[in-house]
């Protein structure tokens, strides 16, 4: 990847727009998981992490022809959000629902981040309350497959 990675950098370093699109659904990939990886190789690249949020957004949103409706948050925009209790540009994996693994203060490792709510259309969901139904629902089918 090291050279792709130097001339997407340079690219945008140049003045072109490097947007944000995961190509995921197929069996190895779920969808949304893609994305955020997709973001953690841009900043390897050598983005900036705001460089790389800009990418994810606005970017695309103007790619769309759409950045009247949707890229940033101003009043009048579409805008679905993910809340976490982390920094995200500190690092990207705190947007993965379930977080990622920290060393603590006593070199433990911790779990951190995930996303907490999911703003939709305006309606707020719990997303720790999302991924139990999902897990509940994954048990179901299971047990009706047995």
């Amino acid at each position: 990847f090291a050279r792709w990675m130097e001339f997407v950098d340079d690219y945008k370093n140049h003045g072109g727009r490097v947007t944000v699109g995961s190509d995921a659904g197929y069996i190895w990939k779920v969808y949304g998981f893609g994305y955020i990886r997709e973001m953690e190789l841009l900043q390897e690249a050598g983005f900036h992490p705001l460089e790389v949020v800009r990418s994810a957004t606005w970017f695309g949103a103007e790619a769309l022809g759409m950045e009247d409706q949707i890229g940033s948050i101003r009043v009048g925009k579409l805008a679905d959000l993910v809340v976490v209790d982390e920094n995200p540009l500190r690092n990207f994996k705190v947007l993965y629902g379930t977080g990622h693994f920290r060393l603590n203060a006593n070199n433990e490792p911790v779990r951190v981040g995930g996303i907490r709510y999911t703003i939709k259309d305006g309606i707020v969901f719990d997303a720790k309350v999302l991924l139990q139904d999902v897990a509940r629902i994954v048990s179901e089918a299971r047990a009706v497959e047995d």
